[in-house]
């Protein structure tokens, strides 16, 4: 089976971890940014890395960026790069566009010019994001309410070793892991001395903010 090749553009935090997450996948990767020293960064990451300005249509013809399977627009704060790659990707007959959007306003018009997927970093990590792109029968992201949601969070070197009770999770962020993904297996309710190990995918169920606060303290860089 053919690997899925990806295009991401912006190296920021999230576009950064997005293209860590699916070179870790196995997956085919072409990371690209106008800055040289995030292109250093993620070179030895992902399969190919390049300095390179997404506005400019003859630029992206040129990385054949139409043959590329899904394309995630990640470009920061600079609203209309973001809008004019999302339309010349569209042009170019891109087959999939995941773009990050920094407002309503900058979502609205995306939808407008067609973009396949649109995600706000600040309510979804590109972890998730990049393993629903990957898998879609995944349960990454699931919202209860306006405020409550059931995610998805890769333990990490900081929670290695360490039992729910050590970690007191509950009472420090008021959230609640209801299972423990480790390979195959799925620990539902697991019980306070259960061990955390890195790379175990925790179920978290919680308010957003205390989601977002532990994902941002305890998980993030």
């Amino acid at each position: 089976m053919k690997k899925k090749e990806f295009a991401v553009i912006g190296l920021g935090r999230f576009g950064g971890s997005v293209c860590r997450t699916l070179s870790e996948q196995g997956m085919e990767v072409l990371a690209i940014d106008t800055n040289e020293d995030k292109v250093n960064e993620y070179a030895s990451i992902a399969s190919q890395a390049v300095v390179a300005d997404s506005t400019d249509e003859n630029v992206l013809k040129s990385l054949g960026i139409r043959n590329f399977d899904h394309v995630i627009v990640a470009i920061g704060d600079n609203i209309q790069a973001s809008i004019l790659t999302t339309l010349i990707l569209k042009e170019l007959g891109v087959e999939k566009i995941t773009v990050k959007a920094t407002n309503d306003y900058h979502e609205k018009v995306l939808k407008k010019i067609g973009a396949d997927h649109i995600v706000h970093p600040e309510r979804d990590m590109g972890e998730r994001i990049a393993n629903n792109m990957i898998s879609n029968n995944v349960l990454d992201y699931l919202e209860l309410s306006d405020r409550h949601s059931i995610v998805e969070i890769v333990a990490n070197e900081r929670l290695h070793g360490h039992s729910l009770l050590e970690l007191d999770i509950r009472a420090k962020y008021g959230i609640n892991i209801v299972a423990i993904k480790r390979n195959n297996d799925i620990i539902v309710s697991p019980l306070a001395s259960e061990v955390i190990y890195e790379g175990d995918i925790l179920i978290v169920i919680g308010a957003d903010q205390d989601i977002d606060r532990f994902e941002s303290e305890v998980v993030g860089e």
